[in-house]
């Protein structure tokens, strides 16, 4: 063996890497509309009309620090109940189905948001922040602040 040829570059191909990043996530929005439907749905039937998830995370961790449930303005349980949650898997036309309780579907769901908006949002400063279901508009939104470390330099000569 010769160890003093170098071995050739591996090639990309570029466009079949782009033609499954975009099945990838035509899939996850295609499936993103189901899970939204079915776990819409669920809370509706028993009343909710938010709920809120609140996250924290730096140096290199991170997590979902609470899940509010409200009715109106009353704190609530979240239903007792499992539902499906389907994620779309990455390279395959196959789609993971998973059966979990409400409050592990609200929470896969908060970390692939996260995931796909704010990839490493845990690392270094962080950052925090809070999502809100509302069930009446059936709608999910993010309201995301990342923390980072600033310096200002100054030089000056007298």
């Amino acid at each position: 063996m010769d160890t003093d040829t170098p071995k050739p570059m591996p090639t990309i191909d570029y466009a079949a890497f782009e033609a499954k990043q975009k099945a990838f996530d035509e899939t996850a929005r295609r499936l993103l509309v189901g899970n939204k439907t079915v776990l819409f749905e669920l809370l509706a039937e028993a009343g909710i009309s938010q709920v809120v998830v609140k996250f924290d995370g730096y140096g290199d961790s991170g997590q979902v620090e609470e899940i509010d449930a409200f009715k109106g303005d009353q704190p609530a349980d979240l239903p007792d109940a499992k539902i499906e949650i389907q994620s779309a898997l990455w390279g395959s036309p196959d789609v993971k189905r998973e059966l979990c309780s409400t409050d592990e579907a609200i929470e896969t769901m908060a970390y692939d948001f996260l995931s796909q908006t704010h990839g490493g949002w845990e690392n270094n400063d962080g950052a925090y922040g809070e999502f809100v279901f509302d069930v009446a508009a059936r709608s999910i939104s993010l309201d995301y602040n990342e923390r980072y470390t600033a310096t200002e330099s100054y030089s000056h000569d007298f």
